[in-house]
């Protein structure tokens, strides 16, 4: 069974762009154009990987992860942004991303990122450690 990737993007051009690039790589893919898209679905406990940009309107990526991770969603999730500022990986970190890849790198750097991120949310914590 192929790992089920959620993108949520509400640039429609980024979306089907990810969404080609994922689906090359044998990954299933649902889109959604906001984060309230993905909090009024059915669907939040159906992904291996979340994918989320930092810049939307409505909800953004940091407040969308940090809602998640209230509702107890454990998935990995990784930020995406073309706005990069000097403290988005720790401002990533403290809303519960794992991730930050920035959009210029996206094509060489997210779908090992990706791969990355679903491993070690699937792979047994060591002994003594937490997951992470």
């Amino acid at each position: 069974m192929q790992p089920m990737i959620y993108v949520i993007d509400d640039d429609f051009a980024v979306l089907k762009s990810l969404r080609f690039l994922l689906e090359t790589e044998d990954f299933d893919v649902r889109t959604f154009s906001s984060g309230s898209a993905l909090l009024e679905s059915s669907m939040l406990s159906g992904a291996d990987c979340l994918i989320l940009d930092y810049k939307m309107a409505g909800i953004d990526g940091l407040e969308l992860s940090s809602r998640l991770r209230g509702l107890g969603v454990d998935t990995p999730i990784i930020l995406i942004t073309g706005h990069p500022d000097a403290n988005i990986r720790t401002k990533a970190s403290l809303a519960g991303v794992g991730q930050v890849v920035f959009k210029p790198d996206l094509q060489d750097n997210l779908v090992k990122c990706v791969r990355n991120a679903i491993d070690s949310h699937m792979r047994p914590p060591e002994e003594g450690k937490p997951p992470p």
